[in-house]
């Protein structure tokens, strides 16, 4: 059996036709969820979620796609079932079916790319929105440029049409996922074994809908971006972003990016690797309860 959060509630929740997400429950309190992002599960928010519920409701559940949540195959290549407009309505209705029609929304990684299109999409349903170490998906592929852009080889590869990607990463899925998971941490042993070897597990068992879920981004999650750029749309709410300084070395101002979207913003740079909910969670655990004081 896969390592689970100590003291929560584990609940199987039906949030679409088909779909059902996998979510650990804990606590009591104004509600906070917590996404996930890759090549993760729930599992990497274990710490701050322990901190954070003690005195708040904290859902943290595994993605579409990932961990032990449902994994539809995207049939109709529209890249919806994958579209973080989808993925953002799962979320909230998993936190309906709980009990809660408002809550606080902090995702990592492809979590926050979901988090950031629930916070357009539903704006009176999220209250507070951190995201953690990414660009809005507009903003990503337009910082990537030349060489630099090798930094993010993943993204290619995952946009290309199905068959080749999955084929690729399907032949040698723990050499694939763990290339991540070893590059991206500034320190290893945030990651424990037992952890690593339940992300290797969940990911190896997800190979189609971790690339569908990635395809979207250069698709369907472009087109509902720019639609929203067009529009003015920008996020209601109080937002906290937590980055690495990428500006820095790929030429971009992440603060002025992120103040495009999000007029009322606190963007802090942060000194650990990509994983800092594992990496410095007693930082990260500050940061959301500074953002939901706001």
């Amino acid at each position: 059996m896969p390592p689970t959060i100590p003291g929560f509630t584990y609940h199987r929740v039906p949030v679409a036709d088909g779909v059902s997400l996998n979510a650990a429950v804990s606590g009591s309190g104004s509600p906070v969820v917590l996404l996930h992002g890759f090549p993760q599960t729930h599992l990497m928010w274990r710490h701050v979620a322990a901190d954070l519920a003690a005195d708040h409701t904290v859902i943290c559940p595994d993605l579409r796609g990932y961990g032990a949540s449902d994994k539809p195959a995207e049939t109709d290549g529209s890249g919806d079932s994958y579209a973080k407009r989808t993925m953002a309505n799962d979320i909230v209705a998993l936190a309906h079916t709980l009990g809660h029609d408002r809550f606080a929304l902090a995702g990592h990684d492809r979590g926050a790319l979901v988090a950031f299109r629930a916070g357009l999409d539903h704006p009176d349903t999220v209250t507070h929105l951190a995201c953690l170490d990414v660009l809005p998906t507009l903003d990503m592929w337009d910082v990537l440029h030349g060489v630099t852009a090798a930094v993010g080889f993943h993204l290619y590869l995952m946009a290309q049409p199905p068959g080749l990607p999955e084929e690729l990463i399907a032949a040698a899925p723990d050499a694939f996922f763990g290339h991540f998971l070893d590059l991206w941490a500034n320190d290893p042993h945030a990651i424990p074994a037992d952890v690593r070897t339940a992300y290797l597990d969940a990911c190896r068992a997800a190979v189609p809908s971790i690339v569908a879920d990635y395809r979207a981004s250069a698709g369907v999650d472009l087109a509902h971006d720019q639609a929203d750029r067009d529009a003015g749309n920008r996020l209601r709410m109080p937002v906290a972003v937590l980055q690495q300084d990428w500006g820095a070395a790929l030429g971009f101002d992440a603060a002025a990016l992120w103040r495009d979207w999000a007029p009322d913003l606190r963007h802090s740079t942060v000194t650990c690797g990509h994983f800092m909910a594992e990496e410095a969670p007693a930082d990260v655990a500050k940061a959301l309860r500074d953002l939901l004081a706001r």
